[in-house]
């Protein structure tokens, strides 16, 4: 075990170095330029995740009666400009205790409530997050105008009390944070696992790997092989995520700091980023990397990649999925299958603040790594170094 693990060291550092110190390495950083482009052909899930995501509401706290009014005239201006262009209305019945009431209805999440209207129509009180919103207060004003039959500028005065950290709009920064995060994690593995198949095609093309391989244990060199373009592939991570802070800092009021903030926090969102990551790459990575084992020449590496290719995209839409219905048994079944586990964990961490489910999933995906890569060094093993014609696959498990 200890010369496995010697070995195995050996050859990632050999690899790493010969990543990291090459000339086209500063390629390889600019390399998530291009593939951003593509982020439009998910624009389809994109457009389910935004539809699944409810609508931030407007609390009416009044009376039957003057509920029904505000309710006719938005009924009235639905009709004339669509579902979509008025502010949702909820209707609750006035408690006795209404400054208490107003803090539980800000901080409902099933529907978002982004504001609560309350007091008479002639005196009406609009609380909420409006800072930045000033469409809504304009909104809510034609409401009560068009109700008490009045014209613009004979409506009441509505006296606005701005609260900060409202969950309607932080629960839907939340939902875009988890679309976000999952979409840059899904491109990251796509585009740095294929890497493995390239550089081990090369490698047997030159016979370099048949030199290395009567050194070293093949699961070694494995193992090695992996790990190396993991190192190098969280090294390019970082420079991305610190490049990215600083343009971030430079062109937006605000900075890293205006971004939606994940529920888990920045800090604990970061470092399972990282984790995640590394889970994922080593699943696919390992998968990529039998693959290289099999292929003799790049139209084949091509050839065999593309099923995996597309397997990576509905394992991305299954844990897309997982979006704004963490607790749906398709989530969950999201989160328990181990392809789909780190992207759905990504965005669990974005919306939902509990630590102890993070520590679970990260176990049980260590587990599939360990078996993945356990399969997969047994695979590699039997066909790195098969030369000559290759044998029918009902004959492969004699090879």
């Amino acid at each position: 075990m200890t010369r496995l693990l010697r070995s195995a060291f050996v050859i990632a550092r050999r690899d790493f170095t010969a990543t990291v110190l090459s000339k086209t390495f500063i390629f390889f950083l600019l390399a998530p330029l291009f593939p951003a482009a593509m982020g439009t052909l998910f624009g389809g899930i994109g457009a389910r995740v935004a539809a699944q995501t409810e609508r931030p509401a407007v609390a009416v706290v009044a009376p039957q009666a003057e509920f029904k009014q505000i309710e006719a005239a938005h009924d009235e201006m639905t009709e004339a400009l669509g579902d979509g262009a008025i502010v949702k209305l909820v209707g609750y019945s006035p408690e006795p205790d209404l400054a208490g009431q107003e803090k539980r209805l800000l901080a409902n999440r099933s529907p978002p409530i982004r504001a609560v209207l309350s007091g008479s129509l002639d005196h009406p009180r609009l609380v909420g997050s409006l800072a930045d919103d000033p469409a809504t207060v304009g909104q809510v004003k034609l409401l009560i105008e068009r109700a008490q039959g009045r014209d613009a500028d004979q409506g009441p005065e509505i006296d606005v009390s701005d609260v900060k950290n409202v969950s309607g709009p932080s629960q839907s920064d939340r939902v875009t944070t988890a679309w976000g995060a999952q979409a840059i994690l899904f491109f990251l593995t796509l585009m740095l696992s294929t890497m493995v198949m390239s550089q081990l095609i090369e490698e047997k093309s030159n016979k370099i790997i048949e030199v290395i391989a009567a050194a070293v244990p093949i699961d070694a060199m494995f193992v090695g092989k992996l790990f190396a373009m993991l190192t190098a592939s969280v090294l390019a991570l970082i420079v991305w995520i610190s490049a990215g802070a600083l343009l971030l800092q430079v062109i937006k009021h605000g900075g890293s700091g205006s971004l939606p903030p994940p529920a888990v926090g920045w800090p604990w969102f970061l470092l399972l980023s990282v984790i995640y990551f590394a889970m994922n790459y080593l699943l696919f990575g390992a998968a990529f990397l039998v693959i290289g084992a099999q292929a003799s020449t790049a139209r084949e590496v091509q050839t065999m990649s593309l099923p995996v290719t597309f397997a990576q995209m509905l394992i991305f839409a299954f844990a897309a999925t997982a979006i704004n219905a963490l607790n749906s048994p398709t989530a969950l079944a999201a989160a328990v299958f181990p392809l789909s586990s780190p992207l759905t964990m990504m965005a669990r961490g974005a919306e939902q603040p509990e630590i102890w489910p993070h520590l679970a999933a990260i176990l049980w995906q260590a587990l599939w790594v360990a078996l993945i890569l356990r399969f997969g060094a047994k695979l590699f093993r039997r066909t790195v170094l098969r030369s000559g014609p290759r044998l029918p696959w009902w004959k492969f498990g004699r090879a």
